[in-house]
């Protein structure tokens, strides 16, 4: 049973564009299907953690507005962090689920029970991971992750049951 979602940011939940407008603020665009699918996640009583290399407010923000209570920023070694969360929350490599898209995942995907990448994942990360993903990053690949994730731990109802 999956009790935890580890989610990348840049090229998973985004589509990997950094924008920065002419005063230098950075923008970035997240799919609605993606936030539903985490908010009732984590509804569900699951944990949700981002690891990522970047700093950014905006991804502090989502986070924030999805309920999302473990968020570790300006990440190099994720691995070393992932480590450090499952030892927090008393739970096992084979509980853990996780999307990432490039080299610097690759570890930390290496190492967890079920692993995604979008269908634009670098090659590396393509030939590793459980699944590949029909979505592109940015494009609901994190909805498209859960509701595999839903399906394979027979969640649906419980799923469903926060909406309908």
């Amino acid at each position: 049973m999956i009790k935890l979602i580890v989610l990348d940011v840049d090229g998973c939940l985004t589509d990997g564009k950094i924008i920065y407008s002419s005063t230098g603020e950075e923008t970035k665009n997240f799919n609605v299907k993606d936030g539903l699918a985490i908010s009732s996640w984590v509804k569900m009583g699951r944990h949700v953690a981002i690891i990522t290399g970047r700093n950014s407010k905006i991804v502090e923000k989502r986070a924030k507005e999805l309920g999302i209570k473990f968020l570790f920023q300006g990440v190099k070694e994720k691995e070393k962090v992932l480590n450090e969360l499952i030892d927090s929350l008393e739970i096992k490599y084979h509980e853990v689920a996780a999307i990432g898209d490039d080299l610097n995942d690759y570890k930390m995907l290496s190492k967890v029970g079920r692993s995604f990448t979008p269908k634009d994942g670098v090659k590396e990360i393509r030939e590793l991971v459980n699944t590949t993903l029909t979505c592109n990053g940015g494009e609901a690949a994190v909805r498209e992750m859960i509701d595999i994730i839903v399906d394979e731990n027979d969640l649906q109802e419980q799923f469903l049951s926060i909406w309908l």
